[in-house]
């Protein structure tokens, strides 16, 4: 998620424009988790493990924005405050929370793929 103004070469300072940024990076990181769920359960834990790794991108770039939002806060520059605004970090808590339940699930999913023999799984910790 890159709120960069192409025609400055800078960071987007438009509050509309970072909260969009920010819906986008963490919708984006949701749905790749959502997709490693399915090709968890799915047995393809290769390519669950992918789509969490590109979910973990999204979120970097995501929270990287967040984390300047609250440095400038604590510097003097707070950004304004919008219902878009509070929206846009609803979307990330909801994207970093499915994160986590996605790589307990992806676990739970190869755990009970080695129980039933169908395949070694190779992230499988002690049974």
């Amino acid at each position: 998620m890159d709120t960069t103004d192409t025609t400055k070469g800078s960071p987007s300072t438009d509050p509309t424009e970072v909260a969009m940024g920010l819906i986008v990076g963490a919708g984006d990181a949701r749905s790749f988790c959502l997709e490693a769920i399915t090709a968890a359960r799915e047995g393809d834990f290769d390519e669950a493990r992918d789509l969490l790794e590109k979910a973990v991108q999204a979120m970097v770039e995501t929270h990287e924005v967040q984390t300047q939002l609250i440095r400038d806060e604590m510097t003097g520059t707070p950004s304004e405050v919008t219902l878009l605004m509070v929206h846009a970090q609803d979307h990330l808590n909801l994207a970093m929370i499915t994160r986590e339940i996605a790589e307990e699930l992806i676990q739970v999913y190869e755990r009970l793929s080695a129980l039933e023999g169908k395949e070694h799984a190779p992230h499988c910790d002690d049974l």
